[in-house]
């Protein structure tokens, strides 16, 4: 809403009755003909219920245009077809880097050492992780009408980069493999200190809308209320799980073959080659692949965005708050397609609370220069979903066999000899189903993100505005490996139920009950309780600086 109305030399401007005060007695003494009062009267009715004329200020053809925006960005929108241009584009260039760290843990079973009543012991440390990214972020804002404008955004990573690192006694041994790595007996899940390759490139191109429902540089007696909608869409290639680091070369030796950094969830023995690996009941434990892949850098998703925001200018300060909720669908080329086989498995649907306001100290309207100073307090809702976790790199590149080795996505009945269903166990694995490889994406807890920032925006001029802020945001402790035996969305019969069903009948004449639906994306060895890895509570920092030109 960069609008370069006309105005007086103040605002908000007067009344209509300051404006049009006339005296209605001439200095003779004489009164007015009625005949004029009763036209100043029908005029100044007409005024009133103009909305137009009653909210724009009144202008002279030499008068300059002043600055009438909001002061916060969130209620700020670019405009067209207006009183002085018919046309408005903003462009903007922002540089942010991302900094995160966080402690992962691992529950355990184990006694407690020396116990000798059971005591279990607490969460087994297994590393910490950090990450930092640094995006390049190009933008522009078109006028389309009056309160309506396009927004196009185009999120570039230039680097994102994350480890893990010892904690605590999770420095990896691979003769004996501390309890937080390990898998099956003599076998461990990752290496610690562990390295994911950088990953660099677009993040997403996002189209949206923008709406003024009411204005207050319009209507003074309203506040300025703004919907708007965007879609985030994929346009390069999803990230993919993958190891940088050397922590493997013991399996790489052990196999005698070199394993490839970024394997297919299908090649079982990431040797970048699809090897036959023939079960002669199961078939092929491998995939069709060919080479290897690229780490990627999109969340391999496409986003629908929307938010509204209200703001009112008090003086010299403008509070405002609003809601933002955003819902993410896979794309068929993503890991999301191979590992979702359900709406349960769909990426989190994040709903966010935003409160503020913005200070106004100086501010100049006809010269379009003002400073403001932005507080903002941001609570997020992350629901269950799966997800790209803190450990999906480390556990997706594992050579473990309880994560390399498929698992089957349908049950069949479980037959006799005479061809009858046996009641003791009616369901068993459909070996000729289809295969769920791991990908490493797991089920994420829901869990509660809260940040809070700060910006300061110097408008140099009606074409130039600079902008530098900062955040830190905090993020509740959750588990990250929270896939569950059973889905709960739906039972299938008892015949292809596998292990989801209860015996509701006795040891003798057992009377099967389905409980839910098989989840082939369950994996003992990191979901049963007691396996499951952790989040502590995570901190970090944002900081930003942005450069735009409205024309």
């Amino acid at each position: 809403m960069q609008r370069r109305w006309s105005s007086p030399r103040r605002w908000p401007p007067p009344n209509q009755e300051g404006l049009h005060a006339r005296r209605t007695t001439p200095p003779g003494g004489d009164p007015r003909p009625a005949g004029a009062l009763a036209g100043a009267a029908l005029g100044g009715a007409l005024l009133l219920l103009s909305g137009s004329a009653a909210a724009d200020q009144y202008r002279r053809p030499a008068e300059p245009s002043v600055l009438a925006d909001s002061a916060t960005d969130l209620t700020q929108v670019v405009d067209a077809f207006d009183e002085v241009n018919d046309f408005d584009l903003h462009l903007s260039l922002t540089f942010k880097q991302s900094t995160r760290s966080a402690p992962i843990y691992r529950e355990t079973s184990l006694a407690a050492s020396g116990s000798t009543t059971g005591y279990i012991s607490g969460d087994l440390d297994v590393a910490n992780y950090s990450e930092t990214t640094n995006r390049l972020i190009p933008a522009a804002d078109i006028g389309l009408f009056r309160d309506i404008a396009l927004r196009v955004r185009l999120p570039i990573i230039l680097s994102n980069v994350r480890s893990l690192s010892a904690r605590g006694a999770s420095s990896s041994d691979p003769a004996n493999p501390p309890p937080a790595l390990a898998g099956l007996p003599g076998e461990q899940l990752f290496s610690v200190p562990f390295e994911s390759p950088t990953r660099s490139g677009i993040e997403y191109l996002a189209i949206g809308l923008e709406v003024g429902l009411m204005n207050q540089y319009r209507q003074r007696a309203r506040p300025t209320w703004v919907v708007g909608f965007e879609g985030r869409f994929n346009v390069s290639e999803p990230m993919r799980a993958c190891n940088a680091s050397a922590g493997d070369a013991a399996a790489a030796a052990e196999r005698d073959v070199p394993l490839v950094a970024c394997a297919h969830p299908s090649d079982v023995n990431r040797d970048g080659i699809a090897d036959p690996n023939d079960d002669p009941a199961r078939g092929p434990l491998e995939g069709n692949f060919s080479g290897t892949r690229r780490p990627g850098v999109s969340r391999g998703t496409t986003g629908l965005e929307a938010h509204t925001f209200v703001s009112k200018r008090i003086k010299y300060v403008e509070p405002y708050g609003g809601l933002r909720g955003l819902v993410e669908l896979p794309t068929s080329s993503s890991d999301f397609g191979s590992a979702s086989l359900g709406a349960s498995h769909r990426p989190p649907v994040r709903g966010s609370l935003v409160v503020g306001t913005a200070i106004v100290p100086w501010e100049i309207r006809e010269r379009h220069q003002r400073l403001v100073f932005d507080t903002r307090l941001r609570s997020t809702y992350v629901s269950t979903g799966r997800d790209y976790s803190e450990l999906f790199d480390a556990l997706g590149s594992s050579s473990a066999a309880s994560l390399r080795a498929p698992r089957f996505a349908g049950h069949m009945p479980n037959l006799d000899a005479s061809g009858r269903v046996d009641e003791s166990n009616p369901s068993v694995v459909d070996p000729s189903s289809r295969r769920v490889y791991f990908t490493g994406l797991t089920e994420v807890q829901h869990h509660a993100r809260f940040e809070l920032s700060g910006q300061f925006t110097w408008q140099a001029g009606e074409y130039v505005k600079f902008d530098v802020g900062g955040a830190w945001h905090i993020v509740q402790g959750h588990i990250i490996t929270f896939d569950r035996p059973c889905e709960q969305d739906g039972a299938a019969e008892v015949t292809l139920a596998g292990p989801c069903k209860q015996n509701v009948g006795s040891e003798e004449a057992p009377e099967w009950s389905p409980t839910g639906t098989p989840n082939p994306n369950y994996r003992t060895v990191i979901n049963a309780p007691g396996n499951r890895f952790r989040v502590g509570t995570s901190h970090g920092l944002d900081a930003w600086i942005r450069a735009s030109v409205m024309f």
